[in-house]
């Protein structure tokens, strides 16, 4: 599929502000200014970029709990996602919400959440009003490796094959569920198989090539607007920081979980410098037209960071608004 010079700084450039904003939460975290749970998603940018790259502004995104990149990727507004992280007034769910619940309707970001496939069945709902209105908007579902475990997958697949829905479920395979490595919750790795006994066309795809995911979701949205969803798409990946915060959850720590060697490996695998390498070296890119999309991405993520910073903590006299109960 050939490109555009400003298609691949577009790449570039989505995957450098997710990178950069999850990077900027780090000492902010550390140092307790963040309170609220952060589970940062670098090194998995392709898939969040690749992704809402293929997607029109009109289609539907579903996060979970490290959803950042989605909500960036996706066009969601970054100031007020930077906001939220720091629970301010300005952030996109009025800094009650935290790291976990992110939403920007006006991009098409409809809204993540902690809880395990917890989204899956509103992202299946969103297909569904779709089909319904025949509008051709296609919608997104993004979850990890451990949702794989849920029913809430099984019944939306099952649902969406029986209405050929046009939605795509999107496992970002990260290799660890919480701190469980893949091989201690699953008897196969090969997590894209789970839709073919549904009828889902399921592929699998390497998560730190943001070309390569972008080209089987275009394929995959295509297929949806046609009638012809729904379409599964496994991404291999893995995240360059703990399943929750900055730690990186190397054996030997107090943790005890991934082995050095493993981790050491999957950063040769980085998204952002294996993309550079192919600017550089294949599409006609110099020094140059990195440093100008990398001081472009500083500046927007330093305003944005200020301007949280700056914001105000929500008024204690409004502790019970936009809390409701039946």
């Amino acid at each position: 599929m050939p490109y555009t010079k400003e298609q691949l700084t577009d790449f570039y450039k989505s995957m450098l502000r997710i990178r950069t904003c999850e990077e900027g939460f780090v000492e902010p975290i550390n140092n307790r200014e963040i309170r609220c749970p952060v589970h940062l998603c670098s090194g998995e940018e392709a898939i969040a970029t690749g992704v809402c790259s293929a997607l029109q502004k009109g289609d539907y995104v579903f996060g979970n709990h490290r959803s950042h990149g989605h909500y960036l990727a996706k066009g969601g507004d970054i100031k007020a996602m930077v906001a939220e992280v720091f629970c301010r007034e300005t952030g996109c769910s009025r800094g009650r919400g935290g790291s976990m619940h992110l939403i920007d309707p006006s991009c098409g970001m409809l809204g993540s959440a902690p809880i395990v496939a917890g989204t899956i069945s509103l992202a299946l709902g969103a297909a569904m009003a779709s089909w319904i209105r025949n509008s051709g908007q296609v919608s997104v579902s993004f979850f990890g490796d451990g949702a794989t475990g849920e029913g809430a997958l099984c019944e939306s697949l099952n649902f969406a094959a029986l209405k050929k829905l046009p939605i795509i479920f999107v496992c970002e395979n990260n290799l660890y569920s919480t701190h469980l490595s893949i091989d201690e919750i699953r008897v196969s790795r090969n997590i894209y198989k789970i839709g073919l006994p549904f009828g889902e066309k399921s592929y699998r795809v390497d998560g730190n090539d943001v070309l390569k995911v972008y080209e089987r979701t275009t394929k995959a949205v295509e297929l949806c607007r046609q009638g012809e969803g729904p379409v599964f798409i496994e991404c291999l990946t893995y995240r360059q920081r703990g399943h929750v915060g900055p730690d990186d959850n190397v054996q030997g720590t107090h943790t005890d979980i991934r082995p050095a060697k493993e981790i050491k490996q999957w950063l040769k695998k980085d998204p952002i410098k294996r993309f550079e390498k192919y600017l550089m070296g294949q599409a006609g890119f110099d020094a140059g037209d990195l440093k100008m999309v990398q001081h472009a991405v500083h500046d927007e993520v330093h305003a944005a960071f200020d301007f949280a910073r700056k914001s105000p903590f929500p008024a204690q006299e409004d502790l019970s608004r936009y809390v409701f109960s039946n």
